[in-house]
């Protein structure tokens, strides 16, 4: 369903233009830190898949003048902060030394708000959206401090279970949450890994 004309996507999107934010799903994850509080000041923050902000824009709000956060995308942003630093690239070329050249050699909390450009058919959908949750989960194993945590988008499929097994063997708390935002009808869902073992 297109998104013009959608009451449910123009309520969201309204208020997040209200707010200040870029994009309407900014909401999801103000819910999730609301309930699992898992950004704090201080933090430093990757956020992959970060067009066109709205992620960042509330991260940066919360960890404050001590802490840092990153964005990656093929995309640019439409939001810049002192706290906030964009790499321009495909997540499955990144390496350790473009965090290297920002004095940063671990993440305390991974953001993945990434999907794939939709087909509309939900297998293949669902297939390229787990691709993108292993291209995450790999980058977590290097980038994530012992202790930190991940908030990453799924396409509800075939494959969640797997993948949440996945998830079990490196982080000793994982919950697949639906935010109260999320479109009717949408398959999507995050997956919350806390606590990397």
């Amino acid at each position: 369903m297109s998104s013009k004309g959608n009451p449910w996507f123009d309520k969201w999107a309204k208020l997040a233009k209200e707010k200040g934010y870029p994009a309407r799903s900014v909401f999801k994850l103000m819910e999730i830190q609301k309930k699992y509080k898992l950004i704090r000041p201080g933090f430093r923050v990757l956020d992959l898949g970060a067009s066109p902000g709205s992620w960042s824009q509330y991260a940066c709000e919360i960890v404050g003048p001590l802490g840092k956060v990153v964005g990656v995308d093929l995309e640019p942003v439409k939001f810049s902060s002192k706290l906030f630093t964009f790499i321009q690239k495909d997540i499955f070329e990144l390496t350790m030394d473009d965090f290297r050249a920002l004095g940063i050699e671990e993440f305390d909390l991974i953001l993945s708000d990434m999907a794939p450009k939709t087909t509309g058919i939900e297998v293949t959908d669902h297939v390229r959206s787990v691709e993108l949750v292993h291209g995450a989960l790999e980058l977590s194993k290097t980038l994530l401090r012992k202790g930190g945590s991940m908030v990453v988008k799924i396409f509800d499929g075939s494959e969640l279970t797997r993948v949440r097994k996945e998830f079990e063997k490196i982080f000793k708390n994982v919950i697949i949450f639906r935010p109260s935002a999320t479109r009717k009808g949408s398959k999507e869902l995050f997956i919350l890994a806390i606590n990397k073992l």
